[in-house]
């Protein structure tokens, strides 16, 4: 007689309709982006690396400002420093965030 050993399946696997834990974490990610801010910070990381002061300069805001949602950003691992001769680069962590950004900015407003 032979037995079967019920295996758990892959998180990604399951429909997030039926998958309340992925569902919250979703939320989260969504929680981390949904500041106008940080949706342009995570567009322009779209185009490849920038130094915090560049993001700055092409969002018109303070350096600081700028710092504050990196590290927003950085905490949920969508974003990620790179060091390049002393200076921190930014860059996307999580490469599907492009498709993201693409999606939210087909989205029509009304």
């Amino acid at each position: 007689m032979s037995h079967t050993i019920a295996t758990t399946a892959p998180l990604r696997s399951r429909s997030v309709d039926d998958d309340p834990p992925r569902a919250e974490h979703l939320a989260e990610l969504l929680k981390a982006v949904a500041h106008p801010l940080r949706i342009r910070i995570v567009a322009l990381l779209c185009n490849g690396p920038l130094h915090v002061n560049a993001m700055a300069d092409r969002l018109g805001v303070d350096q600081a400002l700028v710092s504050q949602h990196l590290r927003i950003l950085r905490m949920r691992h969508l974003v990620r420093a790179v060091r390049r001769d002393g200076f921190a680069f930014y860059e996307l962590a999580e490469p599907q965030l492009q498709s993201l950004v693409s999606c939210l900015d087909g989205c029509s407003i009304r």
